[in-house]
């Protein structure tokens, strides 16, 4: 028999919560159940938080049930994908879960060359099923992200440059809005809401089944990623900006600063504690090629340790996972757009990279172009197509003792990197939005107007809060 939090006795009536158990096809957890642990659980571990009920849904109907129950009885609602939100927006305290990850569905269409998806769907699930037909679409750099939260943030990944971001390829999706309503939409169907939704975050729906275009790739790439001294950081970062300035579209890369962490097997002994800077990509296109055109990053100054090769598409999609273990790490990750990259700037990033508390965090740069910036900007939310580079100090450290420092590295560090940027930023690397309504504003400029009227439209009482939240004012 299902046992009731006292907060929740006092907001719901035993009877209304019998009925929505036997209203799902999917499953109601609450706490005390045997599952509650793990379903409350989400990838960064600094979010501990203890939800009144999980409702795992099995359908998009069932996703309907669980928000018309949330709207009439006045719950804090969260949306969980994947899970894997920074800033831990999956879950909350006292309120009701909507687990999307039963809706596992990835059909492809090998002919059309696009894919379907279901809102529980990770990269790597998806990755899997697309490379079975040759295909591949621009997703992230971590296998175990949820495709929704990914794709409704933007998507920054291997093939950006080449195929542009994640939501530059969505081409239809099906969205459960605040009203309990289905809707579909695309370019030619409700295509405001579909304006929203590639970039604008989860403010506006909650997204059941995405449908996507995909590109032939694979299954064979070429992936650099070569680990220089840290005490040539400067220099690096400057062949890395100069580097970018002509490279082709098919190559998309990261510089990353760091430590190799003391007792990492990936790197010799000999390493662990040392600074390093790295350069890593991948070639979208013919391995060989890609081996060819990659190689002047890997030969311009003697390397460290080099790992470059040859390898499956779905390998290089899994080349940062272990760095980022679910509920075993603390995350604290921010981001700001950088409207140049010149020498000052690159001094700047080095001297606070080189502050870092933690051995496991690092400074990451991306070089975004190509077909980001041909993308039209007015023909979605996401903003940030008119800066090449984007900096991301992420910090990732074990013990609740040191949430001080390593918050205070990364915020100290955006701050200073503040005049090389206009103030906007990547909204998948939030922090915890502290800065509330003023980040919103300033991370879709000119877009944001258009942002809170659609929020009035689709979701005036702010029933989706828990997000890159855009409030209906």
């Amino acid at each position: 028999m299902m046992t009731l939090t006292p907060t929740l006795e006092m907001t719901v009536a035993k009877v209304d919560m019998v009925r929505l158990e036997l209203a799902l096809q999917g499953q109601l957890i609450l706490p005390g159940d045997p599952e509650y642990d793990a379903a409350r659980a989400v990838w960064n571990g600094m979010i501990d938080r203890y939800p009144a009920l999980i409702a795992r849904c099995e359908t998009t109907q069932d996703v309907v049930t669980a928000v018309n129950f949330a709207r009439q009885h006045d719950l804090l609602l969260s949306v969980r994908g994947g899970g894997h939100n920074v800033a831990g927006h999956a879950t909350n305290d006292g309120g009701l879960v909507i687990d999307l990850s039963p809706l596992k569905q990835v059909v492809v269409d090998p002919e059309r060359r696009t894919v379907r998806v279901g809102g529980g769907v990770t990269l790597g699930e998806l990755d899997a099923a697309t490379q079975q037909y040759g295909l591949a679409l621009p997703t992230g750099v971590v296998s175990e992200t949820g495709i929704a939260g990914l794709t409704l943030g933007g998507g920054f990944g291997w093939m950006r440059n080449k195929y542009g971001l994640t939501c530059d390829n969505l081409l239809a999706a099906e969205v459960v809005t605040a009203d309990g309503r289905v809707l579909h939409t695309s370019e030619r169907q409700n295509s405001d809401l579909f304006w929203g939704l590639r970039g604008g975050g989860g403010n506006f729906g909650i997204v059941t089944e995405f449908e996507f275009q995909a590109y032939p790739l694979g299954p064979e790439v070429m992936q650099v990623a070569v680990f220089h001294d840290g005490e040539a950081m400067g220099e690096v970062l400057r062949h890395f900006r100069d580097f970018c300035a002509t490279a082709p579209d098919e190559i998309s890369l990261l510089a990353v600063c760091g430590v190799f962490p003391p007792g990492a097997e990936m790197f010799p002994a000999e390493l662990h504690g040392r600074h390093f800077v790295a350069l890593i990509g991948v070639y979208i296109g013919a391995a060989a090629e890609g081996e060819r055109v990659l190689q002047p990053l890997r030969n311009f100054r003697q390397p460290l340790f080099d790992v470059s090769s040859r390898l499956p598409y779905v390998t290089a999609q899994t080349f940062f996972d272990e760095d980022y273990p679910a509920g075993e790490m603390r995350y604290y990750w921010k981001s700001l757009n950088l409207t140049t990259l010149d020498d000052a700037a690159i001094d700047t990033l080095v001297e606070h990279a080189r502050r870092q508390p933690a051995a496991h965090s690092t400074t990451d740069i991306w070089y975004n172009g190509g077909a980001i910036q041909r993308m039209d900007d007015a023909a979605m939310a996401f903003h940030g197509r008119h800066v090449n580079f984007v900096i991301n100090p992420e910090a990732n450290w074990e013990h609740p003792a040191e949430d001080e420092e390593n918050i205070a590295w990364v915020r100290d560090f955006l701050a200073a990197m503040q005049p090389y940027s206009d103030g906007s930023r990547y909204l998948n690397f939030p922090g915890f939005q502290e800065e509330g309504d003023d980040m919103m504003r300033t991370a879709f400029a000119s877009k944001y107007d258009k942002l809170v009227a659609l929020k009035r439209k689709y979701d005036p009482t702010n029933l989706f809060s828990l997000n890159q939240n855009i409030k209906p004012g």
